[in-house]
């Protein structure tokens, strides 16, 4: 584990350059590009100290989803509350409106979401471009720093293509500020294109950080294994139903008429997505990572901790990368306001989970609540000791008899906070509760349900800390379910469902107490239920849901929670509808901004916007 040193060196490294106004400009338009003082630039690359300013602005662009309440700040975006695991309360947040259907190719957020990630592809095109005119950086560096801003380029493309689709590729060459787009004849590339575009350049970058450190003073940096796992990602999102012989896009096409999503299905797309993250597998696991454990005092093993801390500990043996601080708003988002109580345990509980996340975790017994044989109990009341809880209290019996991951994500009415420096506050969220609507008035979570995985134990103030955005659990999880659909029956894919399961302390599929999926279609089911619970709150389900082509389902019609409008606590146990939600087929892909269609109108925009 690295210490707090290593994450204020790369934020002093980006404080220090906004400072010395090197940053490129910030105007509307992405092709916004490097200072017209040519003296300034090639100054701005002679030396060491100002190559690596430079090189942090390109990492500046990095997202901090810690900082989703207020969308496109450090280029958040809304994934978490546009998708069925959450509602955020204050209607200031953008997924709120994509949840009601409220949003078009003129929305800010879409337009910066947009320009923000090619501003960094912009700015990483012209370090390396121009990072050779160093003149007191070792060459070995200056290949360093090259790759890294290769795989940052390639990683905010990710980005565009899991959000916009088909996206336009600029080319190693930065464009002029005064060019005209037009004469230019930038156009959108095919999603094959795109992926092929990406891949290629995260491996010429893996293969010129191999042997670089990133640990140490280089946490938080790009490197060989990152670059590895944004591959097998992107080939993940070029195999998924959304991208691979999709129909529904047959009149979807470029300028010269030519599909930007293929419309024959290949799965030999699935195998290069398994093959890619069983190389990464292969190559770093037990050595470099492994899933993370925490045993108690007697050595017996501990699957509450373990699935809780591997989201708190600093750069622990799961994590592939975490983002060295940042904007941080989750943590206040998600402490309970918990009225009377001291500052240090006082949030807002305005991210609150929805009671269809609540219902998809499992039972102790590792199996779905509308599983027979899952011993669920869906109403009344019996005592019972939560995994962080010194005592039994009286538990709504649904919340009762969770698997360790549902007491890791969800505070729900009557819990212990996790915080006990100021006594045991019990989380009360029904209306006349400490942190319900009556007590918070505009600060209050909706479903009744307050998200609680991320959250330190102690002061949520503190943001000292690094954020994870990747792991070990998630490579595990792209494998087994690229396998199951180019390989059925593969005994990898139960093995490493298993680790999964394994580690969170419940029955492993083919075990005496859980029989295995018997076929394709069951155990992608299985797989897929796996990933919404283990992966809760990390920011993939909206991504899932739209490639696995059921956001029409998963997003849309009456989500559902506690009655937090009934004014007595009895009540409050009831399900309720909060919002009816909708997800139409164009919000599979997002629009392409109206600016940009404006100064290009070669541009082809998105179906149905």
């Amino acid at each position: 584990m690295h210490d707090s040193k290593n994450i204020k060196l790369m934020k002093k490294l980006i404080v220090t350059l906004i400072l010395s106004g090197l940053l490129l400009s910030c105007g509307d338009d992405y092709l916004d590009q490097v200072p017209d003082d040519r003296l300034t630039f090639e100054e701005t690359f002679a030396r060491r100290s100002t190559v690596e300013q430079y090189l942090a602005n390109v990492y500046s662009q990095i997202p901090s989803e810690f900082a989703q309440r207020y969308t496109t700040t450090e280029n958040s975006g809304p994934w978490t509350g546009a998708s069925d695991e959450a509602e955020y309360v204050w209607g200031f947040h953008m997924g709120n409106f994509l949840n009601i259907g409220d949003w078009n190719a003129t929305t800010q957020n879409v337009s910066n979401l947009w320009s923000n990630f090619y501003r960094g592809i912009r700015s990483a095109s012209t370090f390396i471009e121009s990072v050779d005119l160093c003149q007191d950086c070792d060459p070995a560096i200056i290949t360093q720093y090259k790759a890294e801003a290769r795989v940052l380029r390639a990683y905010y493309y990710f980005n565009l293509m899991r959000s916009y689709g088909p996206v336009i590729l600029l080319g190693e060459t930065p464009i002029p500020a005064d060019a005209d787009l037009q004469a230019l004849g930038l156009k959108r590339n095919s999603i094959e294109e795109v992926a092929a575009y990406i891949t290629s350049e995260l491996d010429v970058a893996a293969a010129d950080l191999e042997g670089t450190s990133f640990t140490g003073n280089n946490a938080g940096r790009m490197s060989t294994p990152f670059a590895m796992a944004i591959k097998e990602q992107t080939l993940l999102f070029a195999a998924s139903p959304l991208f691979n012989g999709n129909t529904d896009y047959a009149d979807f096409v470029g300028t010269e008429g030519e599909n930007l999503i293929p419309q024959n299905y290949d799965v030999n797309k699935w195998k290069a997505a398994a093959d890619a993250a069983k190389a990464f597998i292969d190559k770093y696991v037990p050595n470099t990572y492994s899933l993370y454990e925490r045993f108690n005092e007697d050595g017996s093993y501990n699957p509450y901790l373990s699935t809780r801390d591997v989201m708190l500990v600093d750069y622990n043996s799961e994590i592939v990368y975490a983002r060295p601080g940042g904007a941080n708003y989750l943590h206040y988002d998600m402490t309970p306001y918990h009225l009377g109580s001291a500052t240090e345990v006082r949030g807002a509980g305005g991210l609150s989970v929805t009671q269809e996340m609540v219902d998809a975790f499992f039972t102790s017994n590792g199996r779905a609540i509308d599983d027979p044989q899952a011993n669920y109990v869906a109403d009344g009341f019996s005592q019972f000791q939560a995994p962080y809880d010194f005592t039994t209290r009286t538990t709504f019996n649904p919340w009762t008899n969770r698997e360790p991951r549902f007491y890791v994500g969800v505070t729900y009415n009557g819990s212990l906070w996790l915080n006990r420096n100021f006594g045991d506050i019990i989380t009360k969220t029904w209306f006349g509760g400490n942190s319900g609507r009556q007590a918070g008035t505009n600060d209050y979570p909706p479903t009744g349900y307050i998200a609680r995985k991320k959250l330190p134990v102690g002061d949520y103030r503190n943001n000292n800390r690094s954020l994870p955005m990747l792991r070990l659990a998630e490579i595990y999880l792209d494998y087994a379910e690229a396998l199951n659909e180019y390989d059925p029956g593969n005994p990898d894919i139960l093995t490493y469902i298993n680790l999964i399961r394994e580690r969170a302390g419940i029955p492993e599929y083919g075990s005496v107490e859980l029989d295995a999926p018997a076929t394709q279609e069951a155990m992608r089911e299985a797989i897929r239920k796996e990933r919404r619970v283990e992966l809760f709150l990390e920011n993939t389900r909206y991504f899932d849901v739209r490639r696995w082509k059921i956001a029409d389902e998963a997003l849309a019609g009456e989500m559902h929670g506690m009655d937090i409008n009934a004014r007595t606590e009895e009540e409050f146990y009831n399900v309720v509808t909060f919002e009816t939600r909708i997800f139409r087929p164009q919000d599979y892909l997002w629009p392409i901004p109206q600016d940009e269609l404006n100064a290009n109108p070669e541009l082809v925009q998105n179906p149905g916007w």
